[in-house]
Order: structure tokens, then sequence, then C-alpha cells
């Protein structure tokens, strides 16, 4: 099966009528925040977790400076890597790791990069690092990589709860999850994404 990237034609075509949604800061990371719509299932994936895991929730909403920002610091690095890459490729490259801003999902207050922790809040063996490019994780940022027992178990237990509660993950990251968004629409068959760009809470 061909994964969809962010970048491609099919996610940008997706219509997106905001319902309005406010971005609210999660109950249990407070320094984070997201729509309350996905606040709320958020609090329902934790819900079911086995005794003694709970959600560590690194970022959510992301300015589209921030965006912009790692964009370009990334596109660096592959214009190195790639040097006879089009933008057209740089930017399917890219999109492997960070969403264009047209469609970011963490732009849009629906995305949030997140891990299991244990009860002493010590982080989980997920296989790579949250934020682990595929470049420095030879790959095992992917979801479906081929990683140790272990990380594959707890990948596991991270998706049950998460797609339990309406999330789609995004392929390429086993931590990026998201709701509401132009690539749940298309990865979920929703007609359109409930949730668009937005800044300062105020959806755009």
């Amino acid at each position: 099966m061909t994964t969809i990237l962010l970048s491609d034609p099919l996610v940008h075509a997706i219509r997106v009528r905001d319902n309005g949604e406010p971005l609210v800061p999660l109950p249990f990371a407070q320094a984070v925040l997201v729509r309350s719509g996905l606040a709320e299932r958020l609090g329902r994936a934790r819900s079911v977790l086995p005794s003694g895991v709970d959600l560590r929730v690194i970022e959510g909403h992301r300015g589209v400076a921030d965006q912009r920002a790692i964009i370009d610091e990334y596109s660096r690095e592959l214009r190195v890597l790639h040097p006879d890459a089009d933008e057209v490729e740089l930017t399917r490259l890219y999109s492997r790791f960070v969403a264009p801003v047209a469609v970011a999902p963490h732009v849009a207050g629906a995305a949030v990069d997140l891990t299991l922790v244990d009860e002493g809040g010590e982080d989980l063996w997920m296989g790579t690092p949250v934020d682990a490019t595929p470049e420095q994780s030879g790959g095992a940022c992917w979801f479906a990589a081929d990683v140790d027992p272990t990380a594959r178990r707890n990948r596991a237990v991270l998706a049950h709860a998460l797609t339990g509660a309406g999330l789609v993950n995004y392929p390429t990251e086993w931590w990026h999850w998201s709701y509401g968004d132009r690539y749940w629409a298309l990865m979920s068959g929703a007609d359109h994404a409930i949730y668009g760009p937005v800044e300062t809470g105020v959806p755009a």
C-alpha cells in the first residue's frame, strides 16, 4: 500500500469547514494547546491505557512561523543530501517529517506529538526518540517500521488507545496523531476537515 504524504494533492484537495472550536490547554499538559474536540478525545484515549501507563504530550498547536522554521531547517539538510532534487521532490521529502504550512495539522491545532510514559513519568521505549527524522532513525520513525518487540508492543498500545478515540497516525512518524484536519479527513473518509489554520485561539 502506498503511503500518502501530507504533500500529496489528495490532502490539499480536502475541503475545510472549520467548526470554530477553540484552542484549549490539555488538562494533563497545560502548556500544550489543541482544539477542544481533540482534547476530549485525548482524555478518552488516556482512560483505556493499561494501568501504570500514560500519555506524555510534547507538542500540540504550532504557529505558522514555527512551522516554516522547521520546514526551512530540514529542507537545508535535505538539499545537502539530495542536491539534484527539484522543489517538488524536496517538498515530498520534507513532508515525511514536517507538513507543508497549508495543510499542517499542528497549525490547525489538530495534532499532537506524544509518547507513552510509565507511572514514574519515564518514557517507554518506542524504537526511536520523538522527532527523529527518517535519516537520523534509518527509517525506524515510520510507525510500521521493523523495530524490536518492546517498541512494537508499545506502539501497538499507543495506536489502540488513539485510534479508538478517533485519531489517525501520520505513518512516517509514530508519535504524530491528529483529529479534524485534512489528513484525518482523507484517512477516515470524512467529507471535510473540521479544523483549519488557527492562531491565538481564534479559528481562521
